[in-house]
């Protein structure tokens, strides 16, 4: 078994229950979900829209490898409304966001999958959530903890 770190994140409709069914999804479908975050209401970061997100982040107690979670998290996404991802820094309002932070201490670069996640050190609506649920996570290339890199924030 493997812990993986999620971030959650909605924009669009109903976002408490999107995120809630991307939950329940997650749980019924990659594996036991270990922690669950209180939600954050957080501004746009990135792109400008009058919609405000609701964020969280989980830890997934699951078998299945990187690259498997990564594809039932991208179907979740789609079967819950989502259309496109992001490319090319462009973001744009979603009903519902799933991005794989951590997995255990792994290390991946390939283009369709980087662990951990390439920007989660620079954003709290990622390291909030994440530092209730998991303070202790190590983050393998920076050699620090998810409360360390939340406080490195703050400063």
């Amino acid at each position: 078994m493997a812990a993986a770190c999620i971030a959650l994140g909605s924009n669009l409709g109903d976002r408490r229950r999107l995120l809630q069914e991307a939950v329940a999804r997650l749980s019924a479908e990659a594996g036991e979900v270990t922690a669950l975050s209180s939600f954050y209401e957080t501004e746009p970061e990135g792109f400008d829209s009058p919609h405000r997100f609701l964020n969280a982040a989980l830890v997934l107690e699951t078998q299945l490898s990187p690259e498997e979670l990564l594809r039932v998290t991208q179907r979740i996404e789609r079967e819950l409304g989502r259309v496109g991802k992001s490319s090319d820094g462009r973001y744009a309002d979603r009903p519902i966001d799933i991005d794989l932070i951590f997995f255990d201490e792994a290390v991946i670069d390939t283009p369709e999958l980087t662990l951990p996640h390439p920007r989660m050190a620079e954003r709290l609506f990622v390291l909030d959530p994440l530092c209730e649920i998991a303070p202790d996570f190590h983050h393998p290339l920076l050699h620090c903890t998810v409360s360390e890199l939340r406080e490195r924030l703050s400063r």
